[in-house]
């Protein structure tokens, strides 16, 4: 499990290391451009039922923590979906990753 440290809090935003990367590539491109957005995730199991935004600017110190040494393989479709989820009014959602299936020929 991952984990987002945000502002000076303490307590981390866990998320899974997979999506955590995935996470960063579209988070650093939109703060690297000097955007400011939301990122809006679902609660874990085990913890309390609902959902959090905060708000990212490039101002506030962001650390990225992932529990696994190597990096998981990058999937396009899913930056994608997260970009384009970025670029919304709504702001970068954590949404699944979604796997397409390969039917044979």
């Amino acid at each position: 499990m991952g984990r987002l440290y945000y502002g000076d809090s303490a307590e981390p935003i866990n998320i899974e290391d997979r999506a955590l990367a995935h996470l960063k590539i579209v988070i650093a491109t939109k703060l690297r451009r000097n955007e400011s957005f939301t990122l809006s995730w679902r609660h874990a199991e085990g913890d309390a039922v609902g959902r959090s935004t905060i708000w990212l600017h490039p101002s506030i110190p962001l650390r990225f923590v992932f529990d696994e040494a190597e990096a998981p393989e990058i999937s396009r479709s899913w930056v994608e979906s997260l970009a384009n989820s970025a670029n919304s009014s709504g702001g970068v959602t954590l949404v699944d990753e979604h796997v397409e299936s390969s039917t044979p020929a």
